[in-house]
């Protein structure tokens, strides 16, 4: 059975202020190599799939739990763990902006815009982590066995704790 929770959508307003800085930025430059040569044009196709791939990826943003494991979908990037490979006694729900250890620092393969951040991070304190960030507050914090770190924002995060605190793999530990 698949269990869904819904992810805090990102403010469209930041998400979209670099790539459509980006996309002003290319049209420009497009249009005045256009005037030496006519084939610059051509150059929008690929400018125009850039944009579908972003629009792609900002929606593509999902979190469940199926067949005894946790699924996240966030943009080009996703995450499988089982779940009796997360340490449920350091799971907790924190606003980013009073724990600057849990922020991330470093992108390692992912996603990074304003308002947006998803894939693979390093963490402000060196660990690892799978980020699905749209919004600092209220950021679900699991911590694997391995000592990856998950950081999820979710609309309901405590209807995710207390699906996998539900699961029967965290009663046998």
């Amino acid at each position: 059975m698949r269990r869904t929770f819904e992810v805090v959508p990102p403010d469209a307003r930041m998400a979209w202020l670099l790539p459509a800085i980006g996309l002003a930025t290319a049209l420009v430059g497009v249009a005045l190599a256009a005037r030496e040569e006519p084939r610059a044009w051509f150059l929008l196709i690929p400018i125009g799939l850039a944009c579908g791939a972003i629009a792609w990826s900002l929606q593509r943003r999902s979190v469940w739990i199926e067949d005894g494991t946790l699924r996240i979908a966030a943009g080009l990037n996703s995450a499988k763990v089982a779940l009796d490979a997360l340490d449920m006694a350091a799971a907790r729900i924190i606003d980013l902006d009073s724990e600057p250890g849990l922020r991330p620092f470093f992108k390692t393969f992912g996603t990074s815009m304003p308002g947006y951040q998803s894939g693979h991070f390093r963490l402000r304190d060196r660990s690892r982590a799978f980020l699905l960030l749209t919004s600092r507050r209220k950021v679900l914090v699991l911590q694997e066995r391995d000592g990856r770190r998950l950081l999820l924002s979710l609309t309901r995060p405590q209807s995710l704790l207390d699906a996998l605190g539900e699961a029967a793999p965290y009663r046998k530990r």
